[in-house]
């Protein structure tokens, strides 16, 4: 099964009819992980809202480790997280969206394995390439499909490098500077540890990125949530028939 892990901006998903609800016990919290069930020409996906039902939880308070094991728990074997992020390459204007093929972690302090008490032996696992293949073509091609059947024509980016910060805060303009230096082509606050996780049970991870902003000090003036908030508002639509065109062509019914 699929799953889907909304991030600001994506709190429901349009053109899908509900399927239920689940909530789901973890070893690592006391509260239970809300899981939305939804379902499109009969092929369910899991919905899991990354910040809460309330969008209440800051980046770097997400309980990544009981996110991920809900959904392997609830039988996903597929995540697509979808994310708000600010733009460093030139390409990659606001409303545009991105489907990047590696990560640079600048996080800290945060649960980032599973793989770290009562263990037979240390584990390491390998993370050359953050995103399964197969699942990043899967994205590209229906925001293709997406593409030919809308009058709002996006760009989809093929590639690029997530640079993952601690958040809250917005960077410095210093800051986004030493990340273009790193390579990086756009920055968030959530892809790690969640990807990681995925890997570690065994989960393809991709990750859809919407560009809300141009990233501190890529631009004239400061940055403006006024601003961020048009761009997603103007964005939903186009996501959620990415994600049923994802659904229609490559769902496991």
């Amino acid at each position: 099964m699929l799953g889907v892990i909304g991030g600001t901006g994506l709190s429901q998903i349009k053109g899908f009819e509900p399927a239920g609800h689940n909530h789901v016990a973890t070893p690592f919290c006391e509260t239970k992980i809300e899981v939305e069930l939804l379902q499109h020409r009969g092929c369910k996906i899991a919905f899991l809202r990354r910040h809460g039902s309330k969008h209440t939880i800051p980046p770097h308070k997400v309980n990544y480790q009981a996110n991920i094991w809900a959904l392997h728990k609830l039988g996903v074997d597929k995540i697509v997280g979808v994310n708000a992020v600010g733009s460093i390459n030139e390409k990659l204007l606001p409303g545009c969206l991105a489907v990047p093929d590696q990560i640079i972690d600048y996080t800290h302090g945060r649960a980032a394995t599973y793989f770290e008490e009562t263990l037979k032996t240390v584990v390491h696992i390998d993370f050359t390439r953050p995103f399964a293949e197969t699942l990043r073509l899967a994205l590209l091609d229906s925001a293709n499909i997406t593409n030919v059947k809308s009058s709002d024509n996006r760009l989809v980016m093929n590639g690029g490098v997530y640079g993952c910060t601690q958040g809250p805060r917005l960077e410095t303009a210093a800051e986004v500077n030493k990340y273009k230096r790193d390579g990086c082509d756009l920055l968030g606050m959530t892809a790690m540890p969640e990807a990681v996780l995925a890997r570690e049970l065994q989960i393809d991870y991709a990750l859809l990125a919407l560009s809300v902003n141009w990233a501190a000090g890529q631009f004239e003036g400061e940055i403006s949530m006024d601003d961020i908030s048009k761009v997603v508002g103007n964005s939903k639509d186009f996501v959620t028939d990415l994600l049923r065109a994802l659904v229609e062509k490559y769902g496991e019914c």
